[in-house]
């Protein structure tokens, strides 16, 4: 867990997050006619970089610590952190599953989110692989609850995945979220419940289960950025920003 200070946000400040998060959530929408065999992951890239700057915002992961992309991609067995590119390789495949993640800075403040796309017709446990890491997302968010414990979370999205026959993946995290990327605290995906910091009104995390159809060994490809699953297993992921409130969880990363 995070030693961080954990930073609360006002009633404004979680409004200006919705304006960012509503930006992300309306990029994926745009995006999913896009989504086609043949196409490259770089034009996904220059689509989505082109929608933000057209709206006001900035790519939060350009240039982040050298990233090149605006968008992070993850085709097939790749987890997380994929670098957009235009050769042969990077063109979709009819039957391939894309996680695609987009962070956005609109006056200030970050928008993050990771929506899973299946390429054309996908084989079924890829289908079922994406509906489980989905319905363990919910359960996360559902217990985003003012009063309960950060692990709360983390149980309940482990139960989903395992009673679905995957594995949550062990070694990467939610985040706190607000002007900077990554503010405290960490969120971890997995865990028993009733431990680390209590939540409270005005917290804004990243709950973003990344669940794998094989074994659970992880590697970091040599471009520094590329995280695979070992086994080459199919991976998925999806994401929400959500602000804890008293009335529960507010999720801000919404069309």
């Amino acid at each position: 867990m995070s030693e961080r200070k954990i930073i609360l946000k006002n009633e404004a400040q979680v409004a200006k997050m919705r304006e960012a998060g509503r930006l992300v959530a309306n990029a994926f929408l745009m995006l999913e006619e896009h989504v086609q065999p043949g196409v490259t992951t770089g034009e996904l890239d220059r689509i989505t970089e082109e929608y933000l700057r057209r709206h006001g915002a900035r790519p939060s992961f350009k240039g982040y610590r050298g990233f090149t992309g605006t968008i992070c991609v993850a085709v097939n067995d790749v987890i997380v952190h994929g670098i957009p590119g235009d050769d042969a390789d990077d063109a979709l495949q009819e039957g391939d599953i894309i996680s695609i993640d987009i962070g956005a800075i609109l006056d200030g403040w970050h928008g993050d989110a990771t929506v899973t796309y299946a390429v054309g017709a996908v084989d079924s446990e890829s289908r079922e692989l994406m509906d489980v890491c989905s319905r363990s997302l919910d359960a996360g968010i559902e217990r985003a609850r003012a009063g309960r414990r950060l692990t709360d979370i983390s149980a309940a999205i482990q139960d989903v995945v395992e009673d679905g026959g995957f594995n949550v993946v062990r070694d990467l995290f939610g985040h706190g979220l607000g002007r900077s990327l990554h503010e405290a605290p960490l969120v971890p995906h997995y865990g028993v419940p009733g431990r680390g910091p209590q939540l409270q009104p005005g917290m804004v995390i990243t709950i973003e289960p990344m669940i794998t159809a094989g074994r659970l060994e992880t590697e970091l490809l040599s471009d520094g950025w590329t995280i695979i699953t070992r086994d080459g297993a199919r991976s998925v992921q999806y994401e929400h920003t959500v602000a804890i409130t008293s009335n529960g969880p507010a999720i801000l990363t919404l069309p």
